[in-house]
């Protein structure tokens, strides 16, 4: 099993390239399962995750034809992706395959809209809290499908003649069950109308290249979005949004570390609220043509207070990232955490470079400490995987992170941007 070792003490400095965002990734490939036409995907990261869902729609009949890799002179690249579902091959989805990614339980929604039926295995993914699929399933029982739990597996059934529209709004905020019930209303016959609806940017790419499709999709970024249906989709050409988790995880890197970074491809409207408290922190953030700098100082960093919260809030995939930042505070600062219950799996890690956190409910009082140490510290899910990589670039000596594969579902090619600002970072393995 791979691990990363990590020697600290240097600066970052020089220009990181900003990948395409996962989360906007996942969605868009689904989608590809709502047209027997060609969708083309471009600037789509080379990921765990995203070559696991080729695997799953592959099984469900999607062809893919990757266009190779683009090289760069910085070392980055992306892919061109052809997604074509002449057919729907098979509308089951595997526990196999399903338990392995949680964002694959999101074919429900385009299978059961496409072939009017589906049976999907009940997901898996990080253990970051339960996350359960009712909003799932009561959004698309609104849209007037049937739905029924057995061994494992949700079996749905649309009515005679396809799905309905229908006014429904979410109890809760989801960015998962926006996805898929604006997939599934796009082939449902009359409006759908969407409250409460997640407004993360992820949401508005997905419904950028639905309309690209011949969608009519209305209001995506508010929290009400109108969906009428139409009667099929066709193909398109679609660029993935650049990866804003990726922007902020290298800024807070640069911030906790010291240095002068170029984040090249990214857009700071996609952050706004992670990269002010970045700020408050004490680093200069500025944006670029074409990306943002991040200039920090180190031993400089003034402790600030957040709280996670649905985007335009402060991202709960940047929460571990920030706390590993706010362990080097000159002062004490909270970190709560609102949207998944058991989001501090990190905490003991940091505890073990040195940091001093303690837990009351879901928030972590840390107090900052002029000086980490390595060790050998292991990754428990995606992001708080990264806050490790984090801690371990300002501690001195070594640090060893084990269980990278977490990392690999979610940063493309994280060693190699490091190292090419100065940081000793480097994949061993076993």
């Amino acid at each position: 099993m791979d691990r990363i070792r990590i020697v600290g003490g240097n600066e970052l400095k020089g220009v990181i390239p900003i990948s395409g965002a996962k989360n906007a990734a996942l969605p868009l490939m689904i989608a590809s399962l709502l047209t027997s036409d060609t969708l083309t995907l471009e600037n789509v990261p080379h990921l765990a995750d995203v070559e696991l869902l080729l695997r799953i729609l592959g099984n469900h009949g999607v062809d893919v034809s990757v266009n190779g890799r683009r090289e760069h002179q910085d070392g980055s690249y992306a892919r061109t992706i052809h997604f074509t579902c002449r057919t729907v091959a098979d509308t089951t989805a595997p526990y196999e395959l399903v338990s392995k990614m949680r964002a694959s339980f999101w074919v429900i929604g385009p299978l059961l809209a496409r072939e009017g039926k589906a049976r999907v295995s009940l997901p898996g993914g990080c253990a970051i809290g339960t996350r359960p699929v009712d909003l799932f399933i009561e959004g698309l029982q609104a849209l007037g499908a049937e739905m029924e739990i057995d061994g494992g597996y949700i079996n749905a059934t649309a009515p005679k003649g396809g799905l309905i529209g229908a006014i429904y709004h979410f109890p809760k905020v989801s960015v998962g069950a926006t996805h898929v019930m604006m997939m599934a209303a796009s082939l449902a016959r009359g409006t759908t109308v969407i409250g409460n609806a997640a407004r993360e940017p992820e949401v508005v790419d997905l419904a950028n290249c639905l309309n690209a499709m011949g969608a009519k999709i209305s209001g995506a970024g508010t929290s009400t979005i109108t969906i009428e249906g139409v009667s099929s989709l066709s193909g398109a050409r679609h660029r993935v949004l650049p990866d804003r988790i990726e922007t902020g995880t290298y800024a807070m890197a640069v911030a906790m570390t010291g240095g002068d970074v170029v984040l090249q491809g990214t857009d700071a409207s996609l952050l706004d609220t992670a990269l002010e408290a970045i700020r408050r922190a004490g680093a200069e953030v500025t944006e670029t043509p074409g990306g943002i700098r991040v200039v920090g100082y180190g031993s400089e960093i003034r402790p600030v207070d957040i709280v996670t919260e649905p985007f335009p809030g402060f991202p709960t995939d940047l929460q571990a990232q920030f706390m590993g930042l706010m362990t080097r505070a000159n002062g004490v600062s909270h970190v709560t955490e609102t949207i998944f219950e058991n989001r501090f799996m990190h905490v003991q890690e940091l505890a073990r470079l040195g940091a001093r956190i303690t837990l009351a409910g879901q928030t972590a009082r840390i107090e900052g400490t002029s000086r980490l140490r390595g060790a050998p510290v292991m990754a428990t899910d995606l992001r708080a995987s990264v806050s490790l990589v984090i801690a371990g670039l300002a501690a001195e000596g070594e640090t060893m992170v084990s269980r990278v594969y977490h990392l690999d579902r979610g940063f493309e090619r994280l060693e190699e941007k490091l190292t090419r600002c100065g940081a000793i970072v480097e994949r061993i393995s076993d």
